[in-house]
């Protein structure tokens, strides 16, 4: 799905099954080149309709503000930056904001008017060190991912765990097998469907120093989580082969930028270390952009700063293969066709560098599920004797169960899953 605003793509939403970025960047070209027809007919019944745009007042004062942190305070920002930008960056543009107040509090009484302006002019500074420059605030190269580092089987009762950090950014993602039972039941429009593969991503306040409530998901937590959940979509065994109902929970330990891709990263090594057989493991990464006029600068591996500091947050998911996901946020007008094609060149090559990290840890699924995981067996019998399985009043089915301790699941085409924690319970009830 691409949305695009005179010939510049200003969102794209992906779901992938391994595709080449040459074909995904052809597809965003002839999106663009329809989305202009489109836009040309718009434009066309707006000059019919005739009403005028809505002229916006500057804030003159903030303006002020803004011109007199930029001259005279400015110089404390490029050091902060200088010494190397960490995740308490906050608390220290909170003490350069004090210390502005204190002196200017005659002039300017509203703190709210220097806190705004120190949070664009340490944005903007930020930018110009990265395009001017080329030095990032952690002092990365512009294409240098962050150490990366992982474990499997770090939970020991689960079915499947690991634990996938990216510089300051950490996710550990736990993998649980079920039954098709299990399956996740969703009433829809068009009647009830099945999900046999969920993925859920949390994010604990504690996860960026803080402290809050733990409550429902946020709208954030839903689409991380949604995100990640289609990146690995494509890559699943199907049902026939490996008949398990999927979920996989990623809770972000530690935050410091792209944490949605850190939790596609976990998930991958976790289901590994479930004995999941993937099609290709997958990796996510997430790509920065920062401009001035025509100038441009993109970053590989964001950290949080570069992402409130920058222009997009372009996320990539996919195997060596190809790609899976991809998931676009812009601050501004657009990006260019030879800024997307750079970005999706730049993230294959990140993807690449993070699954060879992955493999060295995990190389491949394990070959059996784990001993916790309950055992299914698949049996195919005519629909029509499933009545006979059942039995009258459900009898014959219950006997199954209760003689044997397994769990009998019948389909409506005749596919009976049968699942327990011991193999041999399950060989006798099929």
């Amino acid at each position: 799905i691409v949305s695009s605003k005179a010939n510049r793509s200003i969102m794209i939403e992906a779901g992938a099954k391994q595709v080449a970025e040459e074909k995904v960047d052809r597809g965003i070209k002839m999106a663009k080149e329809w989305n202009g027809k489109i836009e040309d007919a718009i434009n066309e019944w707006a000059g019919e309709i005739g009403e005028k745009k809505v002229k916006l007042q500057k804030d003159e004062r903030q303006e002020e503000v803004i011109m007199l942190v930029e001259k005279s305070y400015k110089d404390r920002m490029v050091d902060l930056i200088e010494k190397g930008v960490n995740r308490e960056v906050g608390s220290e543009l909170s003490t350069i904001i004090d210390a502005i107040y204190e002196l200017e509090k005659e002039d300017i009484e509203d703190k709210g008017k220097i806190a705004a302006a120190v949070d664009y002019v340490f944005k903007k500074t930020i930018r110009e060190e990265i395009i001017n420059k080329k030095k990032r605030p952690d002092g990365r190269a512009i294409d240098q991912i962050r150490p990366v580092a992982a474990q499997v089987g770090v939970l020991p009762r689960t079915h499947g765990s690991a634990i996938f950090t990216r510089g300051e950014t950490q996710a550990l993602s736990v993998a649980t097998l079920g039954p098709s039972s299990l399956e996740q039941l969703i009433e829809g429009p068009e009647g009830e469907e099945t999900k046999r593969y969920m993925h859920h991503y949390s994010f604990p306040p504690y996860s960026v120093g803080e402290t809050g409530r733990m409550m429902s998901p946020s709208r954030r937590e839903i689409g991380h989580g949604a995100l990640a959940e289609r990146a690995l979509e494509a890559v699943l065994p199907d049902a026939s082969i490996f008949p398990y109902a999927i979920r996989v929970v990623s809770e972000t330990m530690s935050s410091n930028g792209s944490t949605s891709q850190a939790a596609v990263c976990g998930s991958t090594l976790s289901l590994m270390d479930a004995g999941v057989p993937l099609a290709a493991p997958v990796a996510g990464i997430a790509i920065g952009l920062m401009t001035q006029g025509d100038k441009f600068v993109i970053l590989s591996d964001i950290i949080g700063l570069e992402d409130f500091a920058g222009d997009m947050d372009f996320k990539v998911a996919g195997s060596a293969t190809g790609i899976t996901a991809i998931q676009l946020d812009v601050k501004i007008d657009g990006l260019s066709d030879e800024i997307v094609t750079e970005t999706l060149e730049r993230a294959k090559v990140a993807r690449l560098e993070v699954l060879e990290k992955m493999l060295a840890v995990i190389p491949s699924a394990r070959e059996d599920v784990s001993k916790y995981a309950p055992k299914i067996k698949t049996v195919k019998i005519d629909p029509e004797k499933i009545g006979e399985v059942i039995g009258s009043g459900g009898k014959t089915i219950r006997n199954i169960s209760a003689t044997t301790g397994a769990t009998v699941d019948v389909a409506e085409d005749g596919t009976i899953s049968i699942s327990a924690q011991d193999e041999a319970a399950v060989e006798k009830a099929a």
